[in-house]
């Protein structure tokens, strides 16, 4: 990942002197795929309204919600501070970000590709374009990350995946996936086709801007090392970083400062 030495001393003066100065919006939105209110928590910098921003849509793992881990365990609002972005984290239960075949109840994805989408472009400064949106996770969401921004590329124009979830199918007992998607011996379909690698048909080189990245004592280490092969196969740019780490905070605070660099460096070039 290439940023240049002048931009990170500046944001790492930067980050301790904010004093967490963004601002935290707690969201009720109604959804009507799932006709329901979802918890969104929206973090918008100190000098938010002056000009419009672009929108990281940020998702959370399996046992979280928008509320707990991201705003809780990292320093989120400092970098959204620094780096003059918004970020979005929507309340997704367990769901793994699917429109559930077995469960009406569970379509987040329409609720984050298009509710949330529609709702954040009409209610705040946001460049409503593909160019100023990207969406990245962990775990859960990295899957849910990587899945949506494959299968909406007119939606969003970057995507990262943090220690995610991105084939799940040799774990199909875990994480309640079968909630979504029905018991693996009864539906084995719906394991098959709804995996971030069952995507990968859709996705040309150069469309959307992608980073990806897990530790090497990761138990999603080897799904995601498959995915890196994939796409080089398949002759797909992307970023992708393996290091000394396990499923923890302490490797997902590094990995999101990581990710929001990679997605402001992407919108300095595509927005105009």
């Amino acid at each position: 990942m290439k940023f240049s030495r002048t931009f990170l001393f500046f944001l790492a003066a930067l980050l301790p002197a904010s004093a967490f100065a963004a601002r935290v919006d707690t969201l009720a939105v109604h959804s009507a795929a799932m006709n329901k209110e979802v918890g969104v928590a929206v973090v918008t910098p100190d000098d938010y309204g002056t000009q419009p921003l672009p929108t990281v849509y940020l998702l959370h793992g399996y046992g979280d919600n928008h509320l707990r881990g991201y705003l809780g365990l990292t320093n989120v609002r400092d970098l959204v501070d620094a780096l003059d972005v918004i970020v979005a984290i929507p309340d997704a239960e367990s769901s793994w970000y699917f429109d559930s075949p077995v469960d009406p109840s569970l379509r987040y994805e329409t609720f984050v590709s298009d509710e949330l989408v529609r709702y954040m472009d009409t209610n705040y400064n946001t460049v409503p374009a593909r160019s100023g949106r990207a969406v990245t996770g962990l775990s859960m969401g990295g899957h849910g990350a990587l899945y949506l921004a494959i299968r909406h590329q007119d939606v969003f124009g970057a995507a990262g995946s943090m220690s995610g979830g991105v084939d799940f199918t040799p774990f199909p007992e875990k994480w309640n996936i079968k909630d979504a998607l029905g018991d693996i011996a009864d539906h084995p379909e719906n394991w098959k086709k709804n995996t971030v690698m069952a995507q990968l048909p859709l996705l040309k080189d150069g469309a959307l801007r992608l980073i990806v990245d897990c530790g090497t004592e990761d138990f999603f280490y080897q799904v995601n090392c498959n995915l890196h092969e994939a796409l080089m196969e398949k002759g797909i740019g992307h970023e992708f970083t393996t290091r000394p780490g396990v499923h923890n905070w302490d490797y997902w605070r590094r990995s999101l400062r990581d990710h929001l660099l990679f997605f402001h460096d992407y919108f300095k070039e595509a927005v105009k």
